[in-house]
């Protein structure tokens, strides 16, 4: 959903690195405004290109990215930077002649909605944060440009391949409407709990594999007077995090796809899921959590955290790079798979894994032929490892990172839970699919974390945003086997 950015955060529009968001479920935060939703639908789906951005095909440039041309190239600026991009661009411009103009932001919907409007869109666009403009409605409005030419266009690093062949499989999922990828979620991210190795050693804990142990740390911690969990409670998308990790745990894949599929008893009736949302609001009527998380953001929450003043913080796995002003030299971030309630079918080392941060390419861009081999290069080894260099993380490129490239131990312990996990790894699409529906379960969660609703109403309501999402007929284009 991919992620947040700590950078100049207000109350009602607030930076971040979600993913949703993201990473993944990365962005996943905000809903549109109905002003967008309705000055969307003006936008048509044809896509065109102007003459002098049109050059001659070849191998080396299947597009014809045209020597000379501009790239209008919008990023969001939240955990991960921007400095990645300029130096993609930079290198672009060096190899290819193509020069750019580069907006950095936060305001994704602020900056973008206008000129989506007026079918005067930027060339590509990293839409993420939580002004994100939802993928979904800009599908359903005809304004992104399906991916497939790119994805089967020749591999930059194995022209005999294509480019699709050399991602993760399983991470391009996530950009899928209606069977077409539409969104390149470019970051590999993890999401679950994350605590300081400093701190665990100093007070002589040991990495909680069950739920009990967790409880047991948390409530060693209260003794001590630091909290239990801490959670960005003014963007509830991250405690899902965890009731959704724990019922995709305890629930096993079909626990998962049952929301994912909108199905009749994806909550209500599900063991899965009222066992999950017991087990977190068990955290809260035992006052485990970090006092006064609930009203704070992303960054306030998580800086908190930094000091010490609580055990563990739910997130996604741009939050080491989002906190590095703000983490002591010494904290020792270390990343943790969600801890298993009894009969859990899935292990310990199963995580949510997947892609997060979805780059698209608008319909009407101006030069598509620049925007697809800026995309394509993004998936080659060089762009994949100056990635992991500026913004400290991995990408969907398999084994896309130069060995030469040291990554600091939060993200380093995200590659070794990921090894751990190995085929053991899930990822919800129904944030993707339903952005509304995914806002409604985030509200329930909302009023859950602040004792405003009991578990069994939180089923109802989740339940309730399942079966109004279920009515729609589009909805019978999206199912997971």
């Amino acid at each position: 959903m991919g992620s947040t950015s700590g950078e100049n955060t207000t109350p009602g529009g607030v930076g971040r690195r979600d993913l949703i968001k993201r990473s993944a479920a990365l962005g996943l935060i905000s809903v549109p405004t109905m002003s967008f939703l309705s000055a969307c639908a003006s936008g048509g789906g044809d896509s065109s290109s102007d003459n002098d951005t049109q050059g001659k095909t070849s191998k080396a440039n299947p597009f014809g990215a045209q020597k000379g041309s501009k790239l209008d190239v919008v990023i969001f600026k939240g955990g991960y930077g921007d400095d990645y991009a300029k130096a993609w661009e930079g290198d672009y411009q060096t190899k290819a002649g193509i020069t750019s103009t580069h907006t950095g932001t936060q305001e994704i919907t602020g900056k973008l909605q206008p000129r989506f409007n007026a079918g005067n869109p930027p060339d590509i666009v990293d839409d993420s944060g939580a002004q994100q403009i939802k993928v979904d409605v800009l599908y359903k409005n005809g304004q992104l440009l399906d991916l497939a030419e790119v994805l089967d266009a020749p591999s930059v690093d194995d022209p005999s391949k294509k480019v699709r062949d050399m991602i993760i499989p399983g991470t391009l999922d996530a950009g899928m409407q209606e069977g077409k990828i539409v969104a390149l979620n470019y970051i590999y991210t993890v999401w679950g709990l994350w605590y300081s190795g400093k701190l665990f050693k100093e007070k002589g804990w040991e990495e909680p594999k069950t739920w009990a142990d967790f409880i047991t740390i948390c409530q060693d911690a209260k003794k001590q007077g630091i909290g239990g969990l801490a959670h960005q409670g003014k963007y509830p998308y991250y405690i899902n995090v965890a009731i959704m990790d724990l019922i995709a745990k305890t629930g096993g894949l079909d626990a998962m796809k049952a929301i994912d599929n909108l199905d009749p008893k994806a909550f209500v009736g599900s063991d899965a899921a009222q066992a999950g949302v017991e087990a977190i609001y068990e955290i809260v009527e035992k006052g485990l959590l970090m006092p006064g998380t609930n009203g704070l953001t992303h960054t306030e929450s998580q800086t908190r955290w930094n000091q010490y003043k609580a055990a563990f913080i739910t997130c996604g796995s741009w939050l080491e790079n989002e906190q590095l002003k703000q983490t002591p030299a010494d904290f020792d971030m270390k990343f943790l798979p969600m801890p298993l309630l009894p009969d859990s079918k899935l292990p310990f080392e199963a995580i949510r894994a997947g892609s997060g941060e979805p780059f698209i390419i608008p319909a009407k861009a101006k030069n598509l032929p620049g925007a697809k081999e800026f995309m394509r290069r993004m998936l080659s080894k060089e762009w994949s490892t100056l990635f992991a260099k500026e913004a400290n993380s991995l990408t969907i490129l398999k084994d896309g990172v130069d060995p030469s490239v040291k990554l600091r131990p939060g993200t380093q312990s995200t590659v070794e839970a990921s090894k751990a996990a190995g085929g053991n790894t899930f990822r919800y699409l129904y944030t993707e699919w339903y952005s509304e529906m995914g806002t409604a379960i985030e509200a329930a969660s909302n009023e859950l974390m602040a004792k405003r609703i009991q578990p069994k109403e939180w089923l109802k309501r989740c339940q309730a945003a399942v079966d109004k999402q279920a009515k729609d007929p589009a909805s019978k284009k999206n199912h997971r086997d």
